[in-house]
């Protein structure tokens, strides 16, 4: 067995205020890491950390980009236990959509249209929920209770298989002996 991780944040930027405005949710985004310490994330974001396009798969570090631009980011991080297969699908498929960033693309309408409880599937098209569901999905780790393109950052809390590690201030986390 191994360990895939969730890390759900709602981090003040213009998008995440927006979501968090409409929906009231704790958390507005998700990213996925394959590693304790939480040394690289994967998620479908903004692309150079600091403003909104161009987006699509992205690595994020805790340690620059939106994470470090303000104090008190809440976050929660759940692990998910995983068979070796799983794990190892996940990851290269993460991996895959890293290096051919250039094929996908932030999935904007259907980020839109998730919040309305309307599907809307386009080919390699992800906003970060929808990216970390699939992924979870595609691989074998998780049986979701819903689509994909409907996973809100927030639904993530609702998974039985995850297990709670942290809920709390983000800084607090990163302080946080591994």
């Amino acid at each position: 067995m191994k360990t895939i991780y969730i890390l759900l944040t709602r981090s003040g930027t213009l998008l995440s205020n927006l979501v968090y405005a409409v929906t009231g949710a704790n958390y507005t985004h998700a990213s996925l890491a394959f590693d304790e310490d939480l040394s690289c994330l994967y998620s479908s974001t903004r692309k150079n950390g600091y403003t909104m396009f161009p987006a699509g798969p992205s690595r994020e570090y805790l340690n620059r980009g939106v994470f470090r631009l303000r104090e008190n980011v809440p976050c929660a991080l759940y692990a998910l236990d995983v068979s070796d297969e799983a794990y190892t699908r996940a990851r290269r498929r993460a991996e895959h959509m890293m290096a051919h960033g250039s094929l996908y693309q932030f999935n904007v309408i259907g980020l839109a249209l998730c919040g309305m409880h309307i599907r809307w599937k386009r080919r390699r098209h992800y906003f970060c929920s929808q990216f970390v569901a699939t992924l979870l999905e595609e691989c074998g780790a998780v049986e979701l209770w819903k689509d994909p393109d409907l996973v809100r950052p927030a639904d993530f809390c609702r998974l039985s298989a995850l297990q709670a590690v942290h809920q709390g201030p983000l800084d607090v986390l990163m302080a946080a002996p591994t």
